[in-house]
Order: C-alpha cells, then sequence, then structure tokens
C-alpha cells in the first residue's frame, strides 16, 4: 500500500501552520513556564544547593524540565490536534477525503512530534540563558528527544480519539504525567531518597526516560542507559501497535 504523501502534507502543514498562528499559546507560554523554573529552582534554589553527582543544580534540572515539558505537549498537542475536528465537525471532510487511517496518523502524529521537539530546543536554547551545561552524547540527547516526542504524540493521537469531551483531554497530561515528571527526578536523584522510596520510584516509568535523558548531557543516570532507551522504546512500539490494532479493528475517526 502506497501512502497519500499529498494528504500527508496536507495535514502536517495544517497543524503546523495552526501552531505558527497561536505562537503565544503554543511556543512562548511553555517556554516562559520553564523559564520560570530556571529563575526559581534554579538560581534562588540552586546557588543554596551543592552539586549532584558532579553536577551544579541549576544545570542538573535542565534534562528533567525539558522532558516535563515534552511529555505534556506531545500529548496535549496531538490529542487536541485530533479532538477538535471531532467537536467542531469538520471531521467529515476528513472522512470523505481519500485518505486512509495511516495518512490520518503520521500526519498529525508527525505535527505534534515537530512541535514538541521545537519547544524542546528552544527550551534547551533558553536554559543557556540562566546556566551553563554540557552535553556530553548530543546524538543520542537528540535521539531521546525523537523517540520520547514520537511516542507521546501516538499516545496523545490516542487519547484524542478516546475523548469526547475537553475534560478527558486534560486527564494525562495534568493528573498522570504532571504528577509522575515531578516525582521521576526532574528535580532531583532518585539516589538521594531512602532506599525503600527508590525501590518504589523505579516503578514510575517516567524515571527511566528522565534518567537516560540526563545521562546523554552529563554521563551520569540513576538507572542504567540501557534499561532507559529500552524503556521508551518499548513504549513507542507499543503506542505503534494500539494504533495498529485501532486500524485493523475498523475503529473510525467519529464527530
Amino acid at each position: 500500500m502506497s501512502l497519500n504523501v499529498h494528504a500527508i502534507r496536507a495535514i502536517y502543514r495544517f497543524e503546523m501552520a495552526r501552531t505558527f498562528r497561536t505562537l503565544l499559546e503554543s511556543i512562548a507560554s511553555p517556554v516562559l513556564s520553564t523559564s520560570l523554573y530556571f529563575v526559581v529552582f534554579g538560581a534562588a534554589i540552586g546557588s543554596r544547593m551543592g552539586e549532584i553527582d558532579g553536577v551544579g543544580y541549576g544545570a542538573f534540572i535542565i534534562p528533567g524540565l525539558i522532558m516535563m515539558s515534552l511529555l505534556s505537549e506531545s500529548i496535549s498537542n496531538a490529542s487536541f490536534g485530533i479532538y477538535m475536528p471531532k467537536w467542531s465537525g469538520t471531521i467529515y471532510e476528513l472522512l470523505s477525503a481519500p485518505v486512509s487511517f495511516v495518512e490520518v496518523v503520521v500526519g498529525y502524529v508527525g505535527a505534534a512530534a515537530t512541535k514538541s521537539l521545537l519547544l524542546g530546543l528552544l527550551i534547551l536554547l533558553t536554559a543557556r540563558l540562566f546556566v551553563a551545561y554540557e552535553i556530553q552524547h548530543p546524538v543520542w540527547m537528540l535521539a531521546f528527544l525523537v523517540l520520547t516526542a514520537t511516542s507521546f504524540s501516538l499516545f496523545g493521537f490516542i487519547i484524542g480519539l478516546w475523548a469526547d469531551d475537553f475534560q478527558k483531554l486534560q486527564i494525562v497530561p495534568l493528573m498522570v504525567m504532571t504528577p509522575l515528571t515531578f516525582l521521576g527526578g526532574a528535580f532531583y536523584s532518585i539516589k538521594m531518597l531512602p532506599p525503600v522510596w527508590q525501590t518504589i520510584t523505579l516503578f514510575n516509568p517516567v524515571v527511566y526516560l528522565i534518567s537516560g535523558f540526563r545521562w546523554s548531557f552529563y554521563g551520569t543516570a540513576d538507572v542504567p542507559v540501557g534499561i532507559s532507551i529500552a524503556a521508551i522504546t518499548g513504549f513507542l512500539v507499543v503506542c505503534l501497535a494500539a494504533v495498529w490494532w485501532i486500524f485493523r479493528t475498523g475503529w473510525k475517526l467519529k464527530a
């Protein structure tokens, strides 16, 4: 089966155009919010804290803050992108077009992942204004960014198909991902916790994402980097399998 590249390009360009029409909400707001974390935690609190694994606290939290924004924005961008046509009724235009489910997924998920990647890179550049940092493994850093943005955009797309109101769109980003990120070592090393809590924390999947991403910066990690790579790759495979199952079972887009 050959893909309709024109359809994918049309969906992708439409979603990206919507982002550039709302730059203040889509890009500026998340970057500003993350910058406040750098000011409060990096400058105010970080100046009073020692190094963690040989890294200054302000630099230590950079991977965690980027990952926190990447996870929430990937889910929100993808879920909102497919839910809005359902809510407004314009989904019928898509359903009547010669476009397969695969092309819809590639277009919407590709656009959502691109937005999240741009946001992550902007936050990375903004962090340079507040603290100095290094990236020991830039290729792996980009790999973690791409894998995370793609897998969680797929996850967000599935949420957008499932949701039938705006409240359901916010449940996972606000009620699930934000607590898991805060408790997943975004602002601290899990090695600082008591042994019992270290064990409990290892059941948090976000720990492996943040730990692997931080390793790409500073070469230090709370868990073996191989496990982190396996975790994000496994989640991507699960999301792809879920989308494939949706396609194979005939779950159609509905308004």
